[in-house]
């Protein structure tokens, strides 16, 4: 059987870096582009060339920007005394679709000393400082009355909140943690047993 040209193969191998792509989907793709779509390859490849240049990170939230401070930080229209804190980027989209109007901090994931990810690695020390300086009325600063813990019910997640609500109890400042437990339209039956036990714990009076 011949073998791959080189430069397929290491396009096949570069597409199985990507999250959810085996080999044989980073075949197809490969396959499918060199055969009928060079255009869309084309401007695939140009796209990631100007991604991996042009987008950092923001310098406040640590957010996706391609500016020093991204536009949701200087936005005046959003509530800066609300403060969210994600594990990532893709979790400012979701809280943006449920209509959330505060501020942000981006972990850039969660704490797990196994894989070499601790407090520095999340940008906790910048956390705090922003948190510092919005108790002292830093130039810049605007007053955080409510810190929002949003990251994911996981056990690295919780870990990782209960270690940012230590931080933010020591600034005076309310600290809060999204619900978790029964979605929209699920039926008890079919919930487990961990996703249950929140929805209990979390549970609150109905009002009148």
């Amino acid at each position: 059987m011949q073998a791959e040209p080189a430069r397929l193969s290491a396009l096949i191998q570069a597409l199985c870096r990507l999250p959810g792509i085996g080999r044989k989907s980073a075949q197809r793709i490969s396959y499918h582009l060199l055969q009928r779509d060079r255009s869309g390859g084309n401007a695939l490849a140009l796209a990631l060339t100007e991604a991996m240049t042009h987008i950092g990170a923001c310098e406040r939230c640590r957010n996706f920007s391609e500016t020093p401070v991204c536009s949701l930080c200087l936005s005046e229209q959003r509530d800066s005394s609300l403060l969210c804190i994600v594990e990532s980027p893709a979790d400012v989209f979701a809280m943006e679709e449920a209509g959330y109007q505060g501020k942000y901090f981006v972990l850039m994931g969660r704490l797990s000393p196994l894989d070499g990810i601790g407090p520095q690695e999340l940008g906790l020390d910048k956390l705090a400082a922003r948190l510092a300086g919005a108790r002292d009325g830093a130039a810049g600063s605007t007053e955080v009355k409510e810190v929002i813990l949003a990251t994911n019910s996981t056990m690295e997640g919780e870990a990782t909140a209960h270690y940012i609500n230590d931080i933010v109890r020591n600034y005076q400042i309310r600290v809060t943690r999204i619900a978790h437990g029964v979605p929209l339209g699920g039926e008890l039956e079919y919930i487990d047993s961990h996703t249950l036990s929140h929805a209990l714990a979390g549970r609150r009076e109905v009002a009148a």
